[in-house]
């Protein structure tokens, strides 16, 4: 009898085209979904699933919904961290977790796609060029070179995006509660003593920080009123970095000339969210990771991961149940 696998939140049905998964021919079954499966139906759609495949945080597992899929043994989540995952829960029900290699490198890269559009005024001009207006131009746009980028969050990302700055002439400073100055020389970067310092000399704040207990609502109402007047704010981390209603009402007042933003609190952004309609906002559906490249390594591990449970050698795994071997 095969078992059930289930592959979530396959938006642009692909899943089954970026890998090869013939090895599982015979022992699972694989069923997407396209669609985002709301909260309150998600038990009822996946308890006869024993293997589900998330993409990356989209779909909380708590205890609470875990509870509810009585068939569940396998989990496997895009990437090696996932922290809508409750993986004490899993492993007390017994449900193995593991994870997938990724790409560093896109997320970095759209955050400064996005930065650009938003200082030339891309989206407004490209729209405006399709729809064949009477203007030929709308806007005059804003150049990076000369100016301070301030990059929160010295990781591997935060890394790529101070080398764009650099590259585009811009003064780049970098906070982390672990940056020190002899570390940021090495990197070509200015050293701040506080995330207070690096806001207040900022022409364009970038969030490439992990969302943790300490890191949730990061930047609020009192560090969004320590940044330049004009300056821009980009997220490309996690929505609930920054404090969302005091962003919308810098925006609305033009206390910040705009944002560029790839994530938000809540996924997908609701109809008649602000983000959807403000100007000075330029904006994407979580797209940072969302490349061929990456879906290829993600597709392929998750194909790997439950090829290896089948055969009692599971990989990369982020809990120990009883019963199974870690590696």
């Amino acid at each position: 009898m095969e078992l059930r696998c289930a592959i979530l939140d396959d938006y642009q049905e692909v899943a089954l085209k970026m890998a090869d998964w013939s090895a599982l021919e015979g022992k699972v079954r694989l069923e997407t979904f396209p669609d985002h499966i709301e909260p309150e139906a998600l038990a009822g759609k996946l308890a006869g699933f024993d293997i589900i495949v998330a993409m990356r945080e989209r779909t909380v597992f708590d205890a609470a919904l875990l509870s509810r899929l009585p068939k569940l043994k396998l989990l496997v989540t895009t990437g090696m961290a996932n922290a809508s995952i409750d993986t004490e829960a899993a492993e007390k029900l017994g449900i193995l977790v593991c994870g997938t290699r990724g790409v560093a490198g896109p997320a970095a890269e759209l955050a400064w796609g996005l930065l650009l559009a938003l200082m030339r005024k891309i989206p407004m001009e490209v729209a405006n060029l399709r729809a064949g207006g009477d203007r030929w131009q709308l806007e005059v746009g804003s150049g990076l070179q000369g100016k301070t980028l301030g990059v929160v969050g010295i990781g591997k990302l935060g890394r790529l995006t101070c080398g764009y700055g650099r590259a585009f002439g811009m003064d780049v400073i970098g906070w982390s509660r672990s940056l020190t100055p002899e570390k940021s020389r090495e990197l070509g970067i200015g050293h701040v003593a506080t995330l207070d310092d690096l806001l207040g000399r900022s022409d364009v704040v970038c969030l490439q920080l992990k969302l943790t207990a300490e890191t949730h609502g990061i930047i609020g109402r009192r560090e969004i009123g320590l940044m330049r007047q004009g300056a821009i704010l980009v997220n490309t981390a996690r929505g609930p970095l920054v404090d969302e209603a005091a962003l919308i009402e810098a925006l609305r007042s033009g206390r910040l000339a705009g944002a560029a933003l790839d994530v938000f609190d809540q996924e997908p952004l609701p109809p008649g969210h602000p983000f959807r309609a403000l100007p000075s906002v330029v904006a994407t559906p979580h797209l940072g990771y969302v490349t061929e490249e990456t879906y290829r390594v993600f597709f392929a591990d998750a194909a790997e991961d439950i090829a290896a449970w089948l055969a009692g050698r599971p990989e990369r795994t982020l809990n120990k149940p009883a019963g199974e071997k870690a590696s």
